[in-house]
């Protein structure tokens, strides 16, 4: 039984997609249908293949340089067309381009990979070794078993080495594990034999092509736009903000589509061990990535030293991927003790637990500093429906003698799927009242328009980072000439300008 098809394409290499349910299987299978070729032509793609190896030719730091990757298989696939025209006269546009892509993939990519990297349905794409078909993540679905096999662990090293090699890693006998990251973006972890016992590994996590926003999130019920409007207005006003929830709850997503309600008149610092946080193309941002040592075991740079910098950069704002020790939790509560607003992940289930996790070892964040955090939005992923969740919103008290308590302000009741208010808010509407003199009416009043915005960008399809920052970038400039437009029902273009042609992307 066929649950889903759908077709990709790759560099002019069409395929067809098609998920299918075996009764002997315990999960679906993901098949991907690529062209067939005839023995005799793939003997000429051969020959082709050794003409373009000394025709073309490759200095060695084009191949190792990312930023001209891109220059090169397009180099590599016109001289491909040029050959393939010589040997396939009479074949068409359409097969030439097929054949040209298979072998710019075979060359300068992973092969029949490059295609699943381009379905934008797959979170995952993981090789376990060399016996077994590939798995990957279905973002509807969840895992599949593919009909997809390397030839020999050998293979899956070449792969691995090739990325490392692209950007200056390496893994080998004595480094047999690697992280690193492809031109795309996206995230490769791998392994070699015997540490994977049953094989060389590969597992890449795949970086979105179009980061989700607000009205993403809105849209698929991840958030509500009462929650949107008070986390918009708590950012606005440079409260700290520590984003949590497990593995695979969409943290930094949730991180990246809060980005977008940063003003444009503040300098931004962004720090992650790799990219993918992504802003609008014209706000004030320097993105700053991690990097380990070298096989000497020198040239490593380090979360800690890239926070320390920051600060020595003058942000407004600090965004961090992710706090996992001690030291780094304790520049990151600094900065925020300074006057620099902090935004940042977390793994912890719940707003309790995010506490106790930053108070305790390894961490260990004396309760004093936990005093300038204000607000921790936990994320919850339910495997079973397949949903991500705004799971609670919660803001931190300062109490008598040094304590903290939590108050927790919304939370999802799972059995509704609705995020719903739970208790009024203390030290956020405080703060608010101390820092901008705004009486409660007049914030209330703040969150009701913010939440206008809102949904008009989500009935509207504002949906990219730009779109999105471009409107509450405007609404900064110029509120009432905004939320006139919204009143009136006017079209976001009159609001976007030259981002109207990203409308509904």
């Amino acid at each position: 039984m066929i649950i889903e098809s759908y077709k990709i394409e790759a560099d002019g290499v069409p395929a067809q997609i098609n998920i299918i349910k075996k009764p002997e299987e315990f999960v679906p299978i993901y098949e991907l249908v690529l062209p067939r070729f005839e023995e005799a032509t793939v003997a000429v793609l051969d020959a082709i293949r050794t003409k373009l190896i000394t025709e073309v030719g490759v200095k060695a730091q084009e191949i190792l340089d990312p930023r001209i990757m891109e220059e090169l298989k397009q180099r590599f696939f016109s001289k491909s067309l040029e050959l393939i025209e010589k040997e396939f006269p009479n074949i068409s546009k359409e097969e030439k381009e097929i054949f040209a892509g298979t072998l710019v993939h075979e060359m300068l990519g992973l092969g029949d990979i490059e295609i699943l990297l381009r379905d934008e349905n797959l979170e995952d794409i993981v090789i376990n070794n060399s016996q077994e078909p590939l798995w990957v993540y279905h973002r509807k679905i969840g895992w599949l078993k593919t009909n997809v096999k390397l030839e020999s662990d050998t293979q899956i090293y070449n792969y691995a080495s090739l990325i490392g090699r692209r950007v200056g890693r390496s893994i080998t006998s004595l480094n047999p594990l690697m992280d690193a990251q492809l031109t795309s973006g996206d995230r490769v972890n791998s392994t070699l034999f015997p540490i994977s016992t049953k094989g060389n590994t590969i597992s890449i996590r795949k970086f979105a092509r179009r980061p989700w926003t607000i009205t993403d999130f809105m849209e698929v019920n991840t958030i509500s736009s009462e929650v949107a409007a008070l986390l918009w207005l708590a950012i606005q006003y440079e409260l700290n903000i520590i984003i949590s929830g497990g593995t695979g709850s969409g943290k930094t997503s949730f991180l990246n589509v809060l980005t977008a309600f940063i003003p444009p008149n503040n300098r931004v610092i962004s720090i992650e061990d790799t990219r993918e946080i992504q802003l609008p193309d014209f706000l004030h941002w320097v993105p700053m990535t991690t990097r380990e040592p070298n096989p000497e075991g020198k040239g490593e740079v380090t979360m800690l030293d890239l926070m320390i910098n920051a600060l020595r950069m003058r942000p407004d704002r600090v965004i961090v991927g992710e706090i996992r020790r001690a030291r780094e939790a304790e520049v990151l509560f600094e900065a925020m003790h300074t006057g620099h607003s902090v935004y940042a992940t977390l793994h912890a289930d719940t707003a309790e637990q995010t506490v106790r996790r930053m108070i305790n070892p390894p961490i260990n964040v004396p309760e004093t500093m936990l005093e300038a955090l204000h607000i921790i939005a936990v994320m919850h992923r339910d495997r079973r429906k397949g949903i991500r969740r705004t799971f609670q919103v919660a803001e931190i008290v300062p109490a008598e003698r040094g304590t903290l308590s939590l108050n927790v302000l919304f939370r999802w009741i799972a059995d509704k799927d609705k995020i719903v208010p739970f208790r009024p808010s203390t030290r956020v509407m405080d703060t608010l009242r101390l820092f901008t003199g705004m009486s409660d009416r007049e914030i209330k009043k703040d969150i009701e328009s913010k939440e206008k915005i809102l949904k008009w960008m989500l009935k509207n399809k504002v949906n990219t980072v730009n779109t999105v920052g471009k409107v509450v970038s405007e609404y900064y400039t110029e509120p009432e000439k905004v939320l006139t437009a919204i009143s009136k029902n006017e079209s976001p273009r009159t609001i976007l300008g030259e981002f109207a042609r990203e409308l509904g992307r």
